[in-house]
């Protein structure tokens, strides 16, 4: 029974979940009538779920509408949709509309619609003052109550017969703006609007204009009157009066101005202004009256012709340019008009100097006197003063000097040479002229010097320099004397040598040879060793082309490379290849120490021969002995008569090799018999010094003659060596 009573409750628990069962499928929103919206016609915000139930049954709907991403409008309803009426729609409910819908814990957005609400409220215009006076300022204030910042405003100031003029205000954060507008002269009634603007969907929109106000304009004074007396029409040298006058509503801060070309002439704070003057040509042109209160401001204008009394004065001169001490007649004249007072100056930066009330001016000038003058002269105290007349006075040139920049007159072959010319007195400008040889290279005018470059120097160019100088005096050119130029060659391919050349023998002299293929007297010559570091031994300043140097005697420390460096006047120094000196033993001290050699090894020769026939002695027996020892007597007998006889220096081992191979022959030329034959014929073949046998003698003969043969060779292989140098001698 509690079996079956559990199966229907559980069925029971199934029946009731699968009826709750639910699903969003869209949710949207929409606006009634449009998108589009009349501002001030109703608008309705429309939101609809569209769900699935399993079954029909009663579901609570949670819905809420965004505006911009604010909420400003929800309900909980059993129905599918909701509605958010405005009954006026305003530009404010323009924007960015969403809705949500939520029920039992599942919710749902619509996509976002745009709305615009097109069209803008009225603006009104409000002005703090319905009169004012020129010059005054009128305060406007726009106001756009129903819409949302920013905004732009704009005002209006309306003439008759006039364009209006207009001020722009952007207001970010607030709905309405104010402005002031200048009254200006000539203003009497005004009219002032007014209209709005923003900025929606990338576009702008206008609102309607506002209502238009008016503002009463009065004048705080009168335009001014500008009279001139006697009349505008006067002469030179008459006296001229102006008289400026207006009618001021109230006197404070007013203020008449007087002015011709931008020039204020007078000025007075008072309804009249008055101004006169002796009248000028200068004086002929436009004036204006100008009266000023505050910001407001009125003009009146005459224009006054003055007619010449008397032309401007000439001034002529006997001549223009003189030489000094010549006589100048200056003249002043009035074309057709004679009685006037005339005074003659002359022109200064510091001021005109008088040097005459006349009409003529006779002096005698000097180089000082070079200047302009003027005249000036007087009617009816009109004053005029004649074009400025230039007189020059010169002085002669004096004989021009022609010498080298540099100073030295002498130039480096391939180097540009400036030459300058002066001429230490003449009034300048002076014209140069230079020459090479008889040919006009160049003309320069200048104050007191010129200067000339020749860059085609040639290394046998004898042609002369010589400039010459004149200017407007009378006594013509002055030349200068002829300047010669000395052209120097710069030092070509430096070389060295030396006698002997590469191998020089201890204690002997060498002489090195430093030359230079081309360059210019005096030369300078450097000879220098370099080892670990450049050594200078030797420098001479030569006037000629080569230098020798003597070394008396060579050490063994000498040994190392030499190189010479030659220089002239053109400061460039050139350096040669260089050559490498090895110091060697002398041939006499090669000699000594064979020969100390050499008897070294013939005692020791003698001591083991003699130590070997003493051995035989001994073995043999007496007759033995007696017949060894008449053999030794004999070889040393020969020894000591041969050796003062040689005269040459030989080697010791060539000595014994010689000995070695004499023995050696005669050992080879036994024949089987003699072999047979011991004693004596043993001791005879042992005693290979037997004057009797030639080889000996001739082998220290040829030992000696190719000693001198090397050495000779030597000698003329070194003497052929310096010979082979360039500029060995």
């Amino acid at each position: 029974m509690y079996l079956a009573l559990l199966v229907i409750f559980l069925q029971c628990s199934g029946l009731y979940t699968q009826e709750g069962v639910f699903t969003f499928n869209t949710v949207e929103i929409k606006v009634q009538p449009s998108v589009k919206v009349k501002n001030g016609a109703p608008m309705s915000i429309v939101c609809r779920a569209d769900i699935s139930k399993n079954t029909d049954f009663q579901l609570k709907h949670n819905f809420t509408i965004f505006k911009d991403g604010k909420l400003v409008f929800m309900t909980v309803t059993d129905r599918e949709d909701a509605k958010y009426e405005i009954s006026v729609a305003r530009s404010s409910d323009t924007g960015e509309y969403e809705c949500t819908v939520e029920a039992r814990g599942k919710t749902k957005s619509s996509n976002s619609l745009h709305v615009w609400v097109k069209g803008m409220t009225k603006p009104i215009l409000t002005a703090e003052k319905e009169e004012v006076l020129e010059g005054e300022v009128v305060k406007l204030r726009c106001e756009l109550p129903e819409e949302v910042p920013p905004l732009h405003f704009f005002f209006r100031k309306i003439k008759t017969n006039s364009i209006p003029k207009e001020k722009r205000v952007f207001e970010p954060y607030r709905n309405f703006s104010e402005v002031e507008f200048s009254v200006e002269e000539a203003d009497n009634i005004l009219q002032f609007d007014c209209f709005g603007r923003r900025f929606v969907q990338l576009e702008f929109e206008d609102s309607e204009h506002s209502n238009t106000t008016l503002v009463t304009v009065r004048e705080p004074f009168i335009k001014p009157t500008l009279n001139a007396k006697p009349s505008s029409n006067i002469t030179e040298g008459d006296r001229i009066q102006f008289e400026c006058s207006t009618v001021v509503a109230r006197m404070r801060d007013i203020e008449i101005l007087l002015q011709k070309n931008k020039t204020i002439l007078k000025s007075v704070q008072d309804e009249v202004l008055k101004y006169s003057t002796v009248a000028t040509l200068e004086d002929s042109g436009e004036y204006l009256c100008k009266v000023e209160q505050g910001r407001a401001s009125k003009t009146t204008k005459l224009n006054v012709v003055v007619s010449e009394l008397f032309p401007k004065p000439t001034l002529a001169a006997s001549m223009s340019n003189l030489d000094e001490n010549k006589e100048l007649t200056l003249s002043c004249s009035i074309s057709g008009f004679r009685k006037a007072n005339f005074s003659i100056l002359r022109k200064n930066s510091n001021g005109d100097t008088l040097l005459k009330n006349s009409r003529n001016l006779t002096m005698r000038v000097n180089v000082n006197d070079t200047g302009s003058y003027t005249c000036k002269a007087e009617v009816k105290g009109i004053v005029k003063e004649s074009k400025p007349v230039r007189i020059n006075v010169y002085a002669p040139v004096s004989k021009p000097t022609l010498s080298v920049v540099s100073g030295l007159p002498e130039v480096v072959l391939g180097k540009p040479l400036w030459l300058i010319c002066r001429s230490a007195m003449g009034t300048p400008p002076i014209i140069f002229t230079f020459y090479k040889g008889n040919e006009v290279k160049k003309r320069v005018t200048n104050d007191t010097y010129a200067m000339f470059l020749d860059e085609n120097i040639r290394q046998n160019d004898k042609r002369g320099y010589k400039c010459d100088a004149r200017n407007n005096h009378s006594s013509g050119m002055k030349t200068s004397n002829i300047l010669n130029i000395t052209v120097i060659v710069p030092i070509r391919d430096a070389s060295l040598g030396s006698i002997p050349y590469g191998e020089v023998e201890d204690g002997s002299e060498t002489a090195f040879l430093c030359s230079v293929k081309e360059g210019s007297w005096p030369i300078h010559f450097k000879l220098f060793r370099k080892t670990d570091r450049e050594v200078l031994l030797f420098e001479q300043i030569e006037n000629a082309d080569r230098v020798m140097w003597h070394k008396k005697a060579m050490k063994k420390q000498d040994t190392g490379t030499y190189f010479c460096v030659a220089s002239n006047r053109a400061n460039v120094d050139v350096k040669s290849h260089p050559i490498t000196i090895s110091v060697i033993l002398a041939t006499w001290k090669k000699g000594v120490i064979a020969a100390f050699s050499l008897i070294l090894i013939v005692g020791a020769v003698t001591l083991a021969l003699y130590w070997f026939l003493r051995k035989k002695k001994k073995a043999k027996g007496p007759s033995l002995e007696m017949s060894g020892s008449a053999l030794a007597t004999n070889l040393t007998s020969e020894k000591l008569t041969r050796q003062p006889n040689d005269g040459d220096y030989y080697s010791g081992s060539g000595y014994i090799e010689d000995n070695e191979n004499h023995v050696k022959s005669a050992d080879e030329s036994k024949g089987p018999d003699l072999e047979s034959e011991e004693v004596e014929y043993t001791e005879v073949e042992v005693s290979t010094l037997d004057p009797h046998r030639a080889p000996v003698q001739k082998g220290t003969e040829t030992v000696y003659s190719e000693i001198r043969k090397a050495n000779h060779d030597s000698v003329e292989n070194r003497h052929s060596r310096i010979q082979g140098h360039p500029d060995a001698t």
